[in-house]
């Protein structure tokens, strides 16, 4: 509890900068533009539309005798959820949706939003991402940096029927295309797993199991690009090629902050960064009978936080979503045009083939197992047992 309000109170008060200033320069969220003279409600309604995770407490303990609050060690693992709910509300609801109080939302909204809750059968809840990670390394309760949280989603997406998505998390600062192309046009595995049909309609991991899912065709990909800006600072060369990735269509912010407290980046202004802050303590909120959520906490409705970047911790993780395989050649094309044009100091590369000195590239499948995700990670055991599964599968 000590930790909590510590963490509660941690943000330096020189990075609060609530109102926006009087300015022309524009303002972009996630690859859209706006400007503060002339739309300035817009915009805090696209900022407010994001899913905002925060901290939260009550809910059942982690692993059945672990901790029932995530505050003071889980803002990564939220803003981690932050950045993939932004990639499923594009994947299924459009980069323009906007989120209105107490407006009904459609269908595909709620079980988004069920994806994230705070229960074990939830695919991308704080249950499922934590006792992934021991996979990764990290304790119960320990804090995850930017690069951690893409690997434990890379890994939990292999469990996800309903969005399926193609979850690919660059190495060595390098994105090559001939392994995404591999990895989004491999037919889906029906795998001929056993599923418990009742259990599936009860869980966030296969509602109203989607066949669409089973055909071959390009799976929507989630890119991740974890990276290093600098060694204790960020190097004010990169600054402008960072900003540029906020204007990307495909722009699903950034991960990233300062040691042990991240925040989930979605734009800027000027040399600001805007973010949402998971550092909120909240009361567990579940699903309501008839499948719907009470979503107004998930939904920052207050002018966002803004921080300069030259306060950034170097140690950050780009994310992209590109549902079809047009926005993914639109997007090699900007890196090439934006990203690439710098001749020394790259922010990261872009090959088109896969480098012969690293091992060959095999797209990560499901394993072959005879229960969900949700029930396999329930203890430390079997999930020793899956991680040894994860590296003959993906090498």
């Amino acid at each position: 509890s000590v930790l909590s309000r510590y963490e509660n109170q941690i943000t330096i008060l020189s990075d609060y900068l609530e109102e926006f200033p009087e300015t022309d320069e524009p303002v972009w969220i996630l690859g859209r533009q706006h400007h503060l003279n002339t739309d300035k409600s817009k915009l805090l309604l696209d900022i407010s539309a994001r899913l905002w995770f925060t901290y939260r407490r009550k809910f059942s303990p982690i692993g059945g005798t672990g901790p029932s609050s995530d505050a003071g060690w889980g803002c990564m693992l939220r803003c981690g959820q932050m950045m993939l709910a932004q990639a499923l509300i594009c994947r299924h609801l459009g980069r323009d949706w906007q989120w209105e109080k107490h407006k009904k939302q459609p269908e595909e909204y709620h079980r988004i939003l069920r994806c994230f809750l705070d229960r074990k059968d939830c695919c991308y809840s704080i249950h499922q991402m934590a006792q992934m990670g021991v996979g990764e390394g990290k304790s119960i309760g320990e804090w995850f940096g930017p690069n951690t949280v893409a690997q434990v989603l890379k890994k939990l997406a292999l469990f996800d029927e309903w969005n399926s998505l193609a979850v690919y998390v660059s190495m060595d600062n390098t994105v090559v295309i001939e392994d995404i192309k591999k990895m989004c046009w491999s037919p889906a595995q029906s795998s001929g797993v056993a599923h418990s049909s009742a259990h599936l309609h009860r869980s966030a991991l296969g509602q109203n199991k989607n066949t669409a899912g089973l055909c071959p065709g390009w799976k929507p990909l989630l890119l991740i690009i974890p990276l290093r800006l600098g060694i204790n600072h960020i190097n004010p060369v990169y600054i402008d090629t960072f900003k540029e990735c906020f204007k990307m269509p495909q722009s699903l912010g950034a991960l990233g902050g300062k040691p042990n407290n991240a925040y989930y980046f979605i734009g800027f202004l000027g040399n600001e960064l805007i973010y949402l802050d998971p550092h909120t303590t909240q009361s567990f909120v579940d699903s309501e009978e008839n499948g719907t959520v009470d979503d107004e906490s998930f939904h920052c409705q207050q002018a966002p936080h803004r921080m300069k970047i030259m306060n950034l911790d170097p140690s950050v993780a780009l994310g992209f979503f590109c549902k079809e395989e047009c926005d993914f050649d639109n997007w090699c094309s900007l890196v090439q045009k934006e990203i690439l044009k710098q001749q020394s100091l790259r922010m990261f590369e872009l090959v088109q083939k896969h480098p012969p000195h690293w091992p060959p590239f095999i797209p990560p499948t499901k394993p072959e197992v005879t229960t969900t995700g949700a029930e396999l990670i329930e203890s430390t055991d079997k999930l020793f047992e899956l991680e040894e599964e994860f590296e003959i599968l993906s090498v």
